[in-house]
């Protein structure tokens, strides 16, 4: 059965990845001028995503050893997160393979309720750093715009205005889950939807002790070592930070008159940062599209146009993340393919 879902979850994924390549706004042929041009800039890339992929295989077995032993080791971790999210960014109704398929992998060393509470705090904790991220991003945007080193038009001071309430909100709530559990209040919240109502009061009669036991864990983990809580929370809360690093190869590149001195290098990380952090934010709002397709690009223009750099900036930033995760998502999905198979 575990094969078959696996089969299922890969095909999908490389139908999603065929689609994105064929729905680029620009020509293969100026695809592969791109490419060529910024070969250099896109390994980096590459590589950087594979350093990043590895800082949450640490979050993650941090989540793990927190409840008892950990038998799997850095490199199948790091082939699970890696998979996992080539499925949260290729199948619709974002994340709604990736996290299935890491509780089923993780279930063959540590059981399906370890691996299915451990799965759960790491999702938890990725999206609770996501939060977090945004806020830091709001706060360092103002103090650049009260310091006159950038404007506030007023697309931004929406955007700021929705990031706020929405950190604010998701920082509130998921102290809450942290603190008294949030897996039984999410399948009764579920069940108040008519449609739904009768599969949530089915998994809470067959699932009731597991559900309670995990929401359990899942209280314990902040409450009784919060050491593991923040170190995995600071270990995705960093892999984001770095994240920036990839915006930064293009504004380098392009130099957009930032000067190479220290002070030049600062203002465009802090650009970079502002840039990946607003483009997250418009691309998760409609994260249910296959590959976020339109909502990212969309939001690298916005993003670019409000620090004063042209379209063609925004393009060019757009092409090489996406072109990455391209790579990325195929990687996972052949890894996936590789270890169901053996």
């Amino acid at each position: 059965m575990q094969k078959r879902l696996s089969t299922i979850l890969f095909l999908i994924g490389i139908a999603a990845v065929v689609v994105m390549l064929l729905t680029f706004d620009v020509s293969f042929t100026e695809l592969w001028h791109f490419i060529r041009r910024f070969s250099y800039w896109l390994i980096a890339s590459v590589l950087l995503w594979g350093m990043l992929y590895g800082l949450n295989s640490l979050a993650l077995r941090t989540i793990i050893s927190d409840s008892g032993p950990c038998p799997i080791s850095l490199g199948r971790l790091w082939q699970i997160i890696v998979s996992g999210f080539a499925l949260n960014t290729t199948i619709p109704i974002g994340g709604i393979g990736g996290e299935p398929y890491r509780v089923m992998e993780l279930s063959k060393y540590i059981g399906m309720e370890r691996a299915t509470s451990s799965v759960v705090l790491f999702a938890m904790t990725h999206v609770f750093s996501h939060f977090w991220f945004w806020l830091t991003a709001i706060v360092v945007y103002l103090i650049m715009v009260v310091a006159g080193q950038l404007t506030f038009p007023v697309v931004m001071q929406v955007v700021v205005i929705v990031a706020l309430l929405l950190s604010l909100g998701g920082i509130y709530l998921f102290t809450r889950g942290y603190k008294y559990g949030l897996i039984r209040k999410t399948i009764r919240l579920v069940g108040k939807m008519p449609v739904l109502k009768g599969w949530s009061q089915r998994i809470e009669d067959k699932h009731g002790e597991s559900l309670k036991r995990i929401d359990c864990q899942i209280a314990q983990l902040k409450r009784q070592n919060g050491r593991a809580f923040y170190e995995s929370f600071f270990l995705g809360y960093f892999a984001r930070i770095l994240q920036s690093l990839e915006v930064l190869f293009v504004l380098l590149l392009f130099d957009n008159g930032m000067g190479r001195t220290f002070a030049g290098y600062v203002y465009a990380f802090i650009v970079a940062f502002l840039i990946i952090a607003f483009t997250s934010l418009i691309a998760n709002l409609i994260g249910f599209i296959p590959l976020q397709m339109g909502g990212r690009e969309g939001g690298f223009a916005l993003s670019v146009s409000a620090f004063g750099m042209t379209a063609e900036l925004g393009l060019y930033i757009s092409l090489i993340c996406r072109v990455r995760e391209i790579i990325w998502a195929t990687i996972g999905l052949l890894l996936m393919r590789a270890f169901n198979n053996k």
